[in-house]
């Protein structure tokens, strides 16, 4: 179903094809695919919905990261008329500077085209660069002629490598292939009598909340704080793509998870858990009834939203959530990976090693605090 992994770090080789430069002006190209650029408005909706192609490009997380003080850019490509791909971008601005960073999250395939007009786009915007994660796997490639203004990201944000488990095979098969322990795990928590179910109650919210809150404590995670999780909370299940699970033993929600439903696949994106009751194995029973239920509902695919890749570290901080994902035997699917469109080259450098020390002396200090 997917493509196999690589071990090459030559993100550049594999991924990008030069094209020779032609002596036709870019305009006459784009007149020739008779193909304009114009900015989104309500009415698109339904249309830029029926596009995009993650749920981090629907219309609705656009309305989230607004309400959250975000500049968002939705922009459309009109081909013959017609709307053929939507672009929704973030900016997101340089405490005290008047520059921004972009952010372009689970696009389309990247084309000439798109980079030029993104070098436009970012530019209004007074970006420094904008940073590029494509929805896209690891075997594409795509046309530029200028490589210059286009790098792989000092800091991705999504990883490369993600864990998809396949829902058109039988619940039979998914139970066979999974890992052994796992198996085991399935049949503990169900032994104990844990009770899963999907629950977008106020109440079920507000537990999610709680352990959110226990979990990046317990772990020193860097993640969202609760205004973030409300407002995404709201505007998603209102859009009918955010739906919560939770898992609970004794009348106690061990672990909560927000899923995201669009078109034929389900996203694990959000997550926490309690340490009471560990030795029944809510989580690994929650997943797998929301694998159940994703069947039942006639999606194709589980995307576990992030994997540590084809040879993980045992040392990495995620190593847990990643073997517990590939407990249940999912495909280990490569993305194209991370890209910075620079726009601003001397302010691009002094940016990298400013946010290159930040994060240092951020990890410094999570070090030191345990």
């Amino acid at each position: 179903m997917y493509p196999s992994v690589t071990d090459s770090t030559d993100i550049l080789r594999h991924y990008i094809t030069i094209v020779s430069q032609e002596k036709t002006s870019d305009n006459t190209k784009i007149a020739q695919l008779n193909m304009t650029i114009r900015n989104a408005t309500e009415s698109d909706c339904k249309s830029w919905d029926n596009l995009a192609g993650h749920p981090l490009q629907s219309w609705a997380w656009g309305d989230f990261r607004k309400s959250m003080g975000v500049t968002v850019d939705r922009l459309t490509v009109i081909e013959n008329s017609s709307l053929t791909e939507g672009w929704q971008l973030t900016f997101h601005p340089i405490p005290y500077t008047p520059f921004t960073v972009g952010y372009f999250p689970k696009g389309p395939k990247l084309n000439k085209f798109m980079l030029d007009q993104l070098l436009v786009t970012g530019r209004k915007h007074k970006a420094i660069y904008i940073q590029l994660e494509p929805n896209v796997v690891s075997n594409f490639k795509f046309e530029i002629s200028n490589l210059k203004c286009f790098l792989p990201s000092h800091r991705p944000l999504f990883t490369k490598y993600t864990f998809v488990l396949d829902l058109t095979k039988s619940e039979e098969e998914l139970m066979k292939n999974m890992h052994q322990k796992t198996r085991y795990n399935i049949k503990v928590a169900l032994k104990h009598g844990v009770s899963v179910r999907q629950d977008n109650s106020d109440s079920a919210f507000a537990d999610y909340l709680r352990l959110e809150e226990e979990t990046t404590t317990r772990q020193k995670f860097y993640a969202h704080n609760l205004t973030y999780h409300r407002k995404m909370w709201n505007i998603m299940k209102k859009s009918g793509i955010a739906k919560l699970w939770t898992a609970s033993y004794k009348g106690e929600i061990l672990t909560a998870w927000i899923i995201f439903c669009w078109k034929d696949t389900i996203y694990y994106p959000y997550g926490a858990s309690s340490r009471n009751y560990r030795e029944v194995m809510a989580p690994n029973l929650l997943l797998w009834e929301i694998a159940k239920w994703g069947q039942a509902n006639g999606f194709k695919k589980f995307d576990l939203w992030g994997s540590l890749g084809p040879n993980p570290d045992q040392a990495d901080p995620w190593y847990g959530f990643h073997r517990f994902k590939a407990g249940y035997n999912p495909d280990l699917v490569e993305y194209a990976g991370s890209f910075d469109l620079i726009i601003n080259p001397l302010l691009y450098g002094i940016y990298k090693i400013a946010d290159t020390g930040r994060w240092g002396i951020l990890k410094f200090c999570k070090k030191i605090s345990r």
